[in-house]
C-alpha cells in the first residue's frame, strides 16, 4: 500500500481445502495460485473467509487509534507521550517491511498472516489491560513496538495472497471490495470508539480490536495454500537482493515510488500537521472533520465503483487521478470557504482510491508471485520513509514562510510530482491486457 491511509490486515486457501469454484492457476507463470472459475471473487469460498476477516479486523483497528490516544491523554495529560506512542509504532514498520517481505515470498503467507494477526490480537489484549488497569504507560510504548513489528510482516503478506485467492480478472474487483470495506469501517470505526471511551473508557474499544484480529486469525484458518517450495541454499540477503534486483530494474515501480516518497511527505506534513491549524483560523473543528468525512465518502464511492470500471490505461489514469489531491492543499492555502474545500476533498477521495486500486492490482498481475511480497516491501519502504521528515520539516517552514504558502506551495509540487513519472513511456503505456 503506498498510499497514506492505512492499517492492518489478513491472508488464505488450501490444497486439500480448496472449494469448488476455486482451482489451481498459474499466477506470473511462476507460483501455484486459487483462482475462481465463476464471476466476482466472492464466489470463491477460501477469498469469502479472507474478506470476513479482514472486514473484522480493519473495523477494530480502526477504533483503536481514538481509543488510544485519549486512554494516553487520560492517563499522561501529555500530547507529547501519545506522540512516544505513535512514533513507536511507525518506526519498526518502516524499519521491518524488507524482512517482512523475504518471509512472505518464502514462506505460505496464510500461515505467515494467521501468526501476526494472532500476535496482534494478543498485544492489543496486553495494551487493553494497561489501559483499564492503569498501569505504568512506559509499556504502551513496548506494546507499540511489538505492533508495528507485526505490521511490517502483515503488509507483504497481503499484497502477494490477494492474487493467490482472486487471480486474473478478478483481481482489480477483489482490491475494490477490500478498498471500498476497508474506508467504510475507517468512517464507522471511530464513531463507534467515540461512544465507547464516553461510555466505558478506550481500553474496551482497544479490547475490541484485540478481539478482531483472533477472529480474523480464525476466518484465516479457514483458507489454506499449497505448501511453499523453498530452495535450502536461500538466505535472508539474498532474498532481498533478489527483490531490490527487481523492483531498481523495473522503471514503472520505482517511479512511482520515488514519486510518493515525496506526495506522502507533503500531504502528511501539510495536511495532517498544519491542515487543522489552518482550520481553526477558517472553516473550524466541525468544519475540518466534515471535510475529513467527505474524502472518506469519496474513497468509499470510489471503491465501489472500480468493482465495474475496467480501465485500460491504469497508471496513466491512476496519476492523474491522484494528482487531484493537490487542489484540497492549494485551496487550503488560499482561504477557500468550507463548500468548495469540502467538494475538493471529496474529488481527492474519490482520486486516491481510484490510484489504490489500480496501483495494487498492477502490481499483483505484473510482479511474479514469488517476488511480489519483497518487490511491495521496497515500494512500501520507499514510499513511508520520508513521512516523518515532513511531519517534523513542514512546522519550522510555515513558521518561516507562512502556513498559506507552503500549503499552496506543497500543492503546486504535489501536483507535478504525482504527474512526473508519466515522462516514463513504461509508466503512460502499461495497460491492464499487459497484466494477464
Amino acid at each position: 500500500m503506498i498510499m497514506v491511509f492505512i492499517s492492518s490486515d489478513l491472508n488464505s486457501g488450501s490444497q486439500g481445502g480448496i472449494e469448488e469454484g476455486v482451482a489451481m492457476a498459474n499466477t506470473s507463470g511462476t507460483d501455484p495460485s486459487f483462482r475462481s472459475q465463476v464471476d466476482g471473487p466472492l464466489s470463491a469460498r477460501p477469498f469469502r473467509w479472507f474478506f470476513v476477516g479482514r472486514v473484522v479486523s480493519v473495523l477494530g483497528s480502526s477504533m483503536t487509534p481514538v481509543a488510544l490516544a485519549f486512554a494516553v491523554l487520560e492517563t499522561t495529560s501529555s500530547p507529547e507521550y501519545l506522540g512516544f506512542v505513535l512514533a513507536a509504532a511507525m518506526v519498526p514498520e518502516i524499519v521491518f517491511v524488507l524482512v517482512g517481505g523475504s518471509v512472505a515470498d518464502r514462506w505460505r503467507r496464510d500461515i505467515v498472516l494467521r501468526i501476526t494477526n494472532v500476535g496482534a490480537g494478543l498485544s492489543q489484549a496486553c495494551v487493553a489491560f494497561c489501559v483499564l488497569t492503569k498501569q505504568d504507560p512506559v509499556f504502551l510504548i513496548v506494546l507499540a513496538l511489538v505492533n508495528g513489528t507485526l505490521q511490517a510482516f502483515i503488509g507483504p503478506a497481503m499484497q502477494g495472497i490477494v492474487p493467490q485467492l482472486a487471480g486474473g480478472a478478478n483481481i482489480q474487483k477483489a482490491n475494490s471490495m477490500l478498498s471500498a470495506s476497508r474506508n467504510a469501517a475507517r468512517i464507522l470505526g471511530p464513531s463507534v470508539a467515540g461512544v465507547l471511551v464516553a461510555v466505558a473508557g478506550g481500553g474496551w474499544a482497544i479490547a475490541l480490536d484485540a478481539a478482531s484480529f483472533l477472529i480474523a486469525a480464525a476466518c484465516l484458518t479457514r483458507v489454506v495454500l499449497p505448501t511453499k517450495a523453498r530452495s535450502a541454499s536461500a538466505n535472508l540477503l539474498r532474498d532481498l537482493r533478489e527483490g531490490w534486483s527487481y523492483f531498481s530494474s523495473t522503471p514503472w515501480i520505482w517511479s512511482i515510488t520515488l514519486a510518493f516518497m515525496f506526495l506522502n511527505a507533503i500531504q502528511m506534513g501539510v495536511w495532517q500537521v498544519i491542515g487543522p491549524a489552518m482550520a481553526l483560523t477558517t472553516i473550524g473543528a466541525t468544519g475540518w472533520g466534515l471535510v475529513a468525512g467527505v474524502k472518506a465518502a469519496g474513497l468509499v464511492i470510489a471503491g465501489l465503483a472500480m468493482i465495474k470500471i475496467a480501465v485500460r490505461r491504469p497508471l496513466l489514469t491512476g496519476l492523474i487521478a491522484m494528482s487531484a489531491t493537490a487542489i484540497p492543499l492549494v485551496m487550503l492555502g488560499a482561504g477557500s470557504n468550507l463548500v468548495l474545500l469540502a467538494a475538493a476533498t471529496f474529488v481527492s477521495g474519490l482520486g486516491s482510491a481510484f490510484f489504490g486500486i489500480v496501483w495494487d492490482t498492477v502490481r499483483q498481475r505484473n510482479i511474479p508471485n514469488t517476488l511480489i511480497s519483497r518487490v511491495t516491501s521496497y515500494d512500501d519502504f520507499g514510499s513511508y520513509v520520508a513521512i516523518p521528515v515532513g511531519q517534523l520539516a513542514v512546522v519550522p517552514i510555515a513558521s518561516a514562510a507562512g502556513m498559506p504558502q507552503v500549503a499552496i506551495l506543497g500543492g503546486i509540487i504535489y501536483f507535478v510530482v504525482a504527474l512526473l513519472p508519466l515522462a516514463l513511456r513504461s509508466v503512460r503505456n502499461l495497460a491492464a491486457s499487459d497484466a494477464t
